[in-house]
């Protein structure tokens, strides 16, 4: 049982988790109360025990591999399990637990890079993510809120609307190389196009409707890469791979850490965004109304992205 775990270490999986969220080993070190060397050579033996590179090491800092990246998406979600298991049976009566859901990209690029100030605010209040690439499942009998994309006309509960959509096309400023942005809107015919698998039926924007929207007379390149997970798109664009669809609230920090740039200056909007669902079974509590209250403050004042150095 769990036989690919072999002698990986749980404390090796927090510093890799720790390092591919803030793309630091520096800032991971200062969260993990540790030492930068010390975080270098746990992910040097990780990378050993798993015969795979999981960072590439650049000039200003590292990123994640294909393999960084797919890992992180699974680690993450497996320490926030642990840490909702161990939450579940210790400090049970001092603290009151919420369950959000929400899809992973949320979760990765907005709500966990804001969720301490909550934490800050409300130390007795836990919160349980519960993430999927789809909205079923979204309210089982235990989800207190919900944040989902969509029209807002949820028949599953009451909606508050968050942001609306805006996408723009995002690449990593290595692959422009040495053009300079913005470029003409029909260079996007040239370049590599990172698509999402199903995006068409969904109500996510699409390269297809975007060239139809800016009046691109061809239609958009198929693409050598597909994707069926949004964060593992971005983490492609951030490797150089492509040009992917970034969606303003999710993409924001990464562009202000310059891991992505925009290569032409067009955006467009829909009547679509994300909502905070909650369901009509549920009683609106003290603590559910405060944590929506907090969603809509955030959504007011964008998150600062904090430059640190590895």
């Amino acid at each position: 049982m769990f036989e690919s775990l072999g002698a990986v270490s749980l404390e090796a999986l927090r510093a890799f988790e720790a390092a591919a969220r803030h793309r630091s080993f520096t800032a991971a070190a200062a969260e993990l109360g540790t030492t930068q060397p010390a975080i270098s050579q746990q992910i040097k033996r990780l990378e050993g025990q798993l015969a795979v590179r999981l960072f590439d090491r650049v000039y200003r800092g590292i990123e994640l591999t294909d393999a960084g990246a797919t890992l992180f998406e699974y680690v993450l979600i497996g320490l926030q399990s642990i840490d909702s298991g161990l939450g579940a049976i210790t400090n049970h009566s001092q603290h009151e637990v919420l369950q959000v859901a929400t899809d992973f990209a949320f979760a990765a690029y907005w709500l966990m890079p804001r969720l301490h100030r909550f934490h800050q605010a409300n130390p007795q209040v836990d919160v349980s993510l519960v993430t999927s690439e789809r909205s079923h499942g979204m309210f089982r009998n235990d989800i207190d809120i919900a944040v989902l994309f969509g029209d807002g006309r949820f028949r599953q509960g009451e909606s508050h609307w968050l942001f609306d959509e805006e996408v723009f096309p995002v690449c990593s400023p290595r692959l422009l190389g040495e053009h300079t942005s913005p470029l003409p809107l029909q260079s996007l015919r040239e370049l590599p196009l990172l698509h999402l698998r199903g995006e068409s039926s969904s109500q996510w924007f699409d390269w297809a409707r975007l060239f139809r929207h800016w009046q691109i007379p061809t239609l958009p390149a198929p693409g050598q890469l597909r994707f069926d997970n949004y964060t593992l798109l971005i983490q492609a664009a951030i490797a150089g791979q492509g040009v992917a669809i970034g969606w303003r609230h999710l993409v924001d920090a990464l562009l202000d850490q310059g891991l992505l740039c925009r290569p032409t200056e067009e955006s467009a909007r829909s009547a679509m965004g994300y909502y905070a669902v909650l369901p009509q079974r549920k009683r609106r509590g003290r603590m559910i109304q405060r944590f929506l209250d907090w969603l809509v403050e955030e959504q007011r004042g964008p998150l600062k992205a904090e430059h640190m150095a590895v």
